[in-house]
């Protein structure tokens, strides 16, 4: 994770943000703190990364690489706001004992187009990462990766239609992908967890799973009742001011799989 110390909205390249909106730094860090904690309380481990004055955007983590069994795809930015961020979050990750680093050739927003479900990568295209980078993905990694073109602009990455919440379930909204991708996700997780027009407009499904306990936008009501019916344990957070920026609890988590 990385702390909003520098959060701000000072330009769009997303339909959420709007730069004369007024935003706020420190209930942003706040909002933000309480999710950290929530993590620590839940016996996760959280590994911070110094934010960059210059790198507002920093603080979504979620898009600073990929990793998958202790390797780490690099990102590259499709943005030239954002370019700052993947030299960055590569050298915390060569620092910090992981050994198995790319960079990649082709533009891939790190795990904001990509979502590890079982042994499959979820891949998105559509507005931010190339689709060429996804066969560099699968290389890299060694698993199959699957591609889901998106189509809605306020779904710009995958993270913010799709939600992985176990090895074999997911949630998503059907809307945001092509029809041949919708097709593709009805095959491969026929029991899926489908979100209203309400869950995607608040970001319902831009959550985190650890098998059992599902953070999401407190917003998000009729997800959070449709997972409990699942038998998860579901976990309202507030992170409205990070929102103007696009993101919410996915965004501003990294998960290190070194295993």
């Amino acid at each position: 994770m990385c702390p909003p110390t520098h959060f701000d909205v000072t330009y769009s390249i997303n339909p959420w943000m709007d730069p004369d909106k007024p935003s706020d730094a420190g209930l942003a860090m706040a909002q933000w703190e309480r999710l950290r904690d929530l993590y620590r309380e839940l016996g996760h481990q959280v590994e911070v990364i110094e934010p960059a004055r210059d790198l507002p955007d920093m603080v979504f983590a979620a898009n600073g690489a990929t990793v998958v069994d202790g390797k780490v795809l690099g990102a590259r930015f499709r943005h030239v706001q954002r370019t700052g961020e993947g030299p960055r979050y590569l050298s915390w990750f060569q620092e910090n004992g992981f050994g198995e680093v790319c960079w990649p050739e082709h533009i891939n927003e790190g795990e904001g187009d990509y979502l590890l479900a079982g042994r499959r990568l979820l891949a998105g295209t559509g507005f931010r990462t190339d689709q060429r980078s996804h066969a560099e993905a699968q290389e890299f990694f060694g698993v199959p990766v699957t591609g889901l073109t998106l189509v809605n602009p306020l779904h710009y990455h995958l993270d913010t239609a799709l939600s992985v919440l176990s090895e074999d379930e997911v949630m998503y909204y059907p809307a945001a992908f092509s029809p041949g991708s919708q097709a593709v996700l009805r095959e491969l997780f026929p029991n899926a967890l489908l979100a209203t027009d309400e869950d995607a407009a608040v970001f319902g499904l831009n959550a985190i799973s650890d098998g059992r306990h599902v953070l999401l936008p407190e917003a998000a009501t009729h997800l959070i009742a449709e997972l409990k019916d699942r038998g998860f344990e579901p976990i309202g957070v507030d992170l409205s001011e990070l929102l103007k920026a696009g993101g919410s609890v996915k965004c501003c988590t990294l998960e290190l799989r070194d295993e």
